[in-house]
């Protein structure tokens, strides 16, 4: 299981990520880039030695998850688990949106802002947002070092509720505002049947966001407590690359249809697609100056 690092090593994994998703499709592979970007972190840093240990493991199993998993002490399930989506062929979930994910991930928990509350909420939409695996999702979220013993058991019993309970219930079940709600209507002596993990401001949202879209949850989770946005899936635009090809078709179609016309009104000149005419031999051997008169 990955251990808390030390903020300068998720400093460094955001620039990792970072630099990785710019120079992709720059006519450079993988390792390449890997082995680039090894000597552009901080060599105080752990992660120099983790890209060696991933770029070995990409030159024999042609992935990199597998190589992250191996490496729990340093990466988190939660980021092979997304790579390893991003790896899968089948899937809608690309490696550039993968690591555009991972950055932010790893720049929020180096900030000051950073807490469980904003983190759950991050992590949750990425799987909401990409139409990841709930079950798997929700597993490896409860293996990040960042929660403690109740926010991981309440993770696992989200995984098992989740679909038959309504998401914004169970963060309203576990806030501050529901012990105040109860206080006021069972006695000031009453206490949560279950650890608090959310404050008196989340409750408040996810009460009013019942019954509604999930994302709407998270967006005003995002407005008004300022937590991270979740990096959308990049959509390329082709219209630019179209329009010359429309352009040329459009050329050829103009052609067959003026040859189409030549032959209904009097029938096509067949003669102005031939070559330059050739000159016949005698002309060409009386333009040769034999040298008979030297």
């Amino acid at each position: 299981m990955a251990d808390v690092l030390a903020r300068e090593e998720y400093v460094e994994q955001a620039y990792l990520f970072r630099i990785l998703w710019e120079r992709l499709g720059q006519d450079l592979t993988l390792q390449d880039l890997l082995q680039q970007c090894r000597y552009e972190v901080l060599a105080t840093t752990k992660l120099p030695l983790a890209i060696d240990f991933l770029n070995s493991e990409l030159k024999h199993s042609g992935a990199i998850s597998q190589g992250m998993r191996r490496l729990g002490h340093y990466f988190t399930p939660y980021q092979a688990f997304l790579v390893g989506q991003a790896e899968e062929d089948s899937g809608r979930f690309d490696f550039r949106t993968s690591l555009l994910v991972l950055q932010t991930e790893a720049l929020y928990k180096s900030s000051a802002q950073f807490d469980r509350q904003g983190l759950f909420f991050y992590q949750f939409e990425s799987l909401c947002r990409h139409r990841l695996s709930y079950d798997a999702g929700l597993k490896a979220m409860s293996l990040d070092p960042a929660y403690n013993k109740d926010w991981q058991d309440w993770l696992l019993i989200l995984q098992k509720q989740l679909g038959l309970v309504d998401l914004a219930d169970l963060i309203y079940g576990r806030s501050e505002d529901f012990l105040a709600y109860r206080k006021r209507h069972l006695g000031a002596d009453a206490q949560a049947d279950y650890p608090i993990l959310f404050g008196v401001r989340e409750g408040k949202i996810a009460f009013a966001n019942r019954r509604k879209e999930p994302l709407f949850l998270f967006a005003a989770m995002q407005r008004h407590l300022g937590y991270p946005n979740v990096p959308k899936r990049e959509i390329v635009d082709h219209t630019l690359e179209m329009i010359p090809q429309m352009q040329r078709r459009i050329e050829r179609l103009e052609a067959r249809l003026k040859l189409m016309e030549q032959e209904q009104r009097q029938g096509i000149d067949i003669t102005k697609f031939y070559g330059k005419s050739i000159p016949p031999i005698s002309d060409l051997a009386d333009g040769i100056d034999l040298g008979e008169n030297n």
